[in-house]
């Protein structure tokens, strides 16, 4: 069965395992709490809604309260649903901890990326730049942008902008340690996303 939960990401280090030096990532995840339970009947696949992150309740509308209170539970600032077969092995208001993952199991974690903001060509697609000296005057420019005949430029054609920002999925990457007492994840390896960013972390779907 697969399994996820949200996260935030605390930042890399290494940990050293027989005298090697292992990057990893450091994740705080959950504890998550089962807010709502979908069900092929009513609304037409299985899934469970889990929430993360306490938020203060003057700071939720009046349908969102009503939705928590009816689980049970207090507001929470991230609401994230996991799709699952076995939907009765969930109950209303649940903890969902760190401890559903083992060392060296395989995960995907997904997070937004860090915006880069407006770039050139060469930064956001990886261009080549132009001559440099013998008087050029072309260095990081897009230089033409299409035939002569059409005068215009065709859609899909590479051209500066803003970069970064969008969600990525780095799959299976192992898990190092899981530290249950302070709901701590170690992956190997980096993860999409700034310092305190949220990430979604689920069971490898391409795990051998």
């Amino acid at each position: 069965m697969s399994k996820g939960m949200l996260g935030k990401k605390i930042g890399m280090t290494q940990i050293f395992d027989d005298g090697r030096a292992v990057p990893v990532t450091v994740i705080e995840a959950g504890p998550c709490y089962v807010v709502q339970k979908k069900t092929v009947d009513n609304d037409g696949y299985n899934a469970i809604q889990v929430g993360f992150v306490d938020r203060k309740e003057k700071h939720v509308n009046k349908p969102l309260q009503g939705h928590f209170a009816k689980a049970g539970l207090k507001p929470y600032q991230y609401l994230v649903e996991f799709r699952t077969d076995n939907i009765d092995d969930y109950d209303l208001g649940q903890e969902i901890k760190v401890d559903v993952f083992a060392d060296g199991e395989l995960v995907d974690v997904t997070g937004t990326s860090k915006g880069k903001g407006f770039t050139g060509g060469i930064k956001r697609h990886g261009f080549h730049r132009g001559p440099t000296k013998h008087g050029s005057k072309y260095h990081r420019r897009p230089g033409s942008l299409g035939a002569k005949g059409p005068a215009r430029v065709f859609k899909g054609r590479k051209l500066p902008g803003r970069a970064g920002g969008d969600t990525v999925t780095i799959q299976n990457l192992p898990i190092v340690k899981v530290d249950a007492e302070r709901n701590l994840l170690l992956v190997k390896g980096a993860i999409p996303g700034p310092n305190k960013s949220l990430v979604v972390i689920k069971s490898a779907v391409k795990a051998n």
